[in-house]
């Protein structure tokens, strides 16, 4: 096990080594907290990858674009459109998902606070500094009319044109928002929906994990569902 500090100069990002905060996903009013792990060998969908073995600049480079993913998807969500989809009626399911805002390349609230090398994989913390406006978002995801919801979802095993490292770490995250939702509604209403909109964000960062060879992710998220329309209105 190696611990250092990144140092990337060609980083926008402030980097404050803090390692009295231990190593938990905490948020606070107006701090949020989470880990990324890279994989210095990556392999996605039967694809290796174009700066395998990636180097210490790129394994950075790539954490704190997953970072503002997850910290994105932490404070403003995802609007969507989900139709619950049903076999024995031919429906297919499907999920819609639409970014209601982002964390820019270069945001001076994203701070790594410790990094680690431990098994070929570069451990990255960060705290991201909530301005105002990002409070009162946070806020409203803690409020008691969210549901909360958690799932496991999959990226694919194989395919013939590589997209991309974070294009299969997103679509196995949107996997586990679906199936995250789909628990939800069964859990939630008495007669299975047509179909659903509203907003869903992450509660904490998800984890990532190979699975038969293919890119799962655990997620957690809250979900603020605004129209329900059943079956009976078609």
């Amino acid at each position: 096990m190696r611990r250092f500090f990144l140092f990337l100069p060609l980083f926008a990002l402030v980097f404050t080594p803090i390692f009295a905060q231990g190593h938990e996903q905490w948020q606070y009013s107006d701090v949020i907290r989470g880990e990324v792990v890279i994989d210095y060998e990556p392999i996605y969908a039967g694809h290796i990858d174009e700066e395998y073995p990636l180097s210490a600049e790129a394994a950075g480079r790539r954490a704190l674009e997953e970072m503002a993913l997850f910290f994105s998807a932490m404070i403003y969500g995802w609007s969507f459109n989900y139709e619950v989809g049903e076999r024995a009626r031919n429906i297919a399911e499907l999920l819609e998902l639409e970014p209601c805002g982002e964390i820019k390349w270069g945001d001076p609230g994203l701070k790594v606070t410790e990094t680690e090398i431990r098994d070929m994989n570069l451990r990255v913390w960060a705290d991201y500094h909530l301005n105002d406006s990002q409070q009162k978002r946070m806020q409203v995801w803690r409020t008691g009319l969210i549901r909360n919801a958690q799932a496991t979802g999959y990226g694919p095993s194989f395919l013939e044109e590589y997209p991309g490292w974070i294009a299969i770490k997103k679509t196995a995250l949107e996997d586990s928002a679906r199936a995250a939702l789909r628990a939800a509604l069964r859990g939630g209403e008495r007669n299975r929906p047509k179909e659903v909109t509203g907003f869903i964000s992450l509660a904490s960062f998800p984890r990532y994990y190979i699975d038969s060879g293919r890119w799962s992710v655990y997620g957690r998220f809250r979900v603020q569902i605004t129209n329900i329309i059943p079956f009976a209105a078609y």
